[in-house]
């Protein structure tokens, strides 16, 4: 701007000088000329100054996107996603104090799982959400719907399950945060073998859904790995959590194979079932593992009633899915890595104690 002002002031000089030159007339310009050359200076410096606030907007304090993204992020009501939300709110409030938006999109139930999470992104891409962390259980049903939102402009990450569909390009989404589900799988199955299971079942109440499958199928081949035989015990997805449902299953399967001595489950909620399953029955040897990490599981693992659980870090999920959203919405920052894995990582009686602590913060 101090150039341009320069430039004026000789301006004004070679005018004057002209005019003295012109007939020997040295007067001063007339009244009208030096408003005229006043005004003009005026207009070019409020121009300046306009330039010079816009690039102290682009460079300064405030980014020049705060206040206008929109960072939404879909998850489950169960005590997983409990621990999910704590991650993605404690992200949530670095978004809102840089002045953007956060909001969590709650899915009540899992059972129609596909359809109604087709309805929550369609709904996210209604609300005005620039970015959406969404977990992807059923890919023949949301693929569409986020390939939807990411040709309306929308940011897509995916989280927690669908890591496949990442990796094969069904889902175009920018990044996955979550565990590989079938090497988590395979960890377990092949912990239990080496804690002398031979005969596995994997109990799973979300047939269809990309992680629950690969959970079981990996569980089996750690199983069978090792020498030992492994198999599903396929419940409908309404059983979910339904502690009588699944224990009755639990107990015919058991009677109807009285070999079976290892057992896993997709979920906190069916961990407990099948615990209370056991414990009905009085049957001490069956050896408990288990997907995702609650207070109960723990205490399980820590009295010796279970043996392990995969920990696929919930609370990590969270705040990476928000965090990474968010960065990229606003600064167009993305990893080097387009999957960032928050496991697998199995808790034993080795290690549990650490783990407890954690519970009654949130991080658990």
């Amino acid at each position: 701007m101090f150039h341009k002002k320069v430039s004026w002031l000789m301006l004004i000089v070679l005018l004057l000088g002209l005019l003295a030159a012109c007939g020997g007339n040295t007067e001063a310009p007339a009244e009208s000329d030096t408003a005229a050359v006043e005004e003009a200076a005026s207009e070019e410096a409020v121009a300046d100054a306009q330039v010079e606030e816009d690039l102290v907007a682009q460079d300064g304090g405030e980014a020049g996107g705060a206040g206008a993204r929109s960072i939404c992020m879909i998850g489950g009501a169960d005590a997983f996603f409990a621990v999910v939300k704590n991650g993605a709110d404690a992200a949530g409030a670095a978004v809102e104090a840089a002045g953007s938006k956060y909001t969590w999109i709650v899915l009540p139930n899992y059972d129609n799982i596909g359809p109604d999470m087709v309805k929550l992104t369609e709904q996210a891409v209604a609300q005005g959400c620039t970015a959406l962390a969404v977990a992807v259980w059923d890919g023949a049903a949301q693929a569409p719907a986020i390939q939807a939102a990411v040709d309306a402009g929308v940011n897509v990450f995916m989280y927690n399950s669908g890591l496949p569909l990442l990796e094969d390009g069904t889902v175009p989404a920018l990044g996955y945060f979550g565990t590989d589900e079938f090497k988590a799988g395979v960890a377990l199955g092949g912990y239990l073998a080496e804690q002398g299971g031979s005969n596995l079942i994997c109990v799973n109440t979300q047939p269809g859904a990309v992680n629950h499958q690969q959970r079981c199928e990996g569980a089996i081949e750690g199983m069978t790995a090792a020498g030992g035989v492994g198999d599903q015990l396929i419940l409908p997805a309404e059983t979910f959590g339904d502690a009588a449902a699944i224990s009755a299953a639990v107990q015919a399967k058991i009677a109807e194979d009285p070999t079976i001595d290892a057992i896993t489950t997709g979920s906190a909620a069916d961990a407990d079932a099948v615990a209370e399953a056991l414990s009905s029955m009085g049957n001490t040897d069956v050896r408990q593992g288990s997907f995702d990490v609650s207070a109960n599981i723990l205490d399980r693992i820590a009295s010796g009633e279970a043996t392990a659980a995969v920990d696929q870090q919930g609370w990590l999920q969270g705040w990476y899915a928000v965090s990474h959203a968010w960065y990229y919405d606003q600064y167009a920052i993305l990893p080097a890595t387009n999957i960032i894995l928050t496991g697998p990582a199995l808790i034993t009686a080795d290690n549990v104690a650490t783990v407890q602590l954690a519970v009654e913060s949130g991080q658990r």
